[in-house]
């Protein structure tokens, strides 16, 4: 199994249609729909549940052994959010917690936002994939 968080939105739910493509059936999407179009972006793919986020942790125990990845891509990437609270347990702490399932778990896990850099590079951040740049 693999679960996807934020797996409705754009990023999230384009990966959701290329397992599918892949032939990877077995999808779990960690998100909330709301009343918008957003459940548009996962009309197409199959996924086997699509769980709301205060559920996520009562699925990981349920299938614990199932689960072979988790891509968390789950955020609040709103520049306009102003609880910095919700931000730190959102984008922080349950990064961490979930980081930490995977490594107790035997999960890969995979951690990509949109939102994870900013900037030009001046601050010290390069975008780049040598080995020497993923260092730092």
């Amino acid at each position: 199994m693999i679960v996807v968080t934020g797996g409705a939105g754009f990023i999230g739910s384009n990966l959701v249609a290329a397992l599918a493509e892949r032939g990877f059936p077995d999808v779990v999407v960690c998100d909330r729909l709301g009343c918008g179009d957003k459940w548009r972006n996962l009309a197409k793919p199959e996924v086997r549940s699509i769980v709301p986020p205060e559920r996520l942790f009562e699925l990981l125990g349920d299938f614990h052994r199932d689960i072979e990845m988790i891509f968390h891509m789950g955020a609040i990437s709103a520049t306009t959010e102003t609880d910095a609270d919700l931000i730190l347990r959102t984008n922080f702490a349950l990064s961490l917690q979930l980081w930490n399932w995977s490594a107790a778990n035997g999960s890969r896990f995979v951690y990509a936002s949109s939102a994870a850099t900013y900037g030009d590079g001046a601050h010290g951040f390069v975008d780049a994939f040598d080995i020497d740049s993923l260092a730092r």
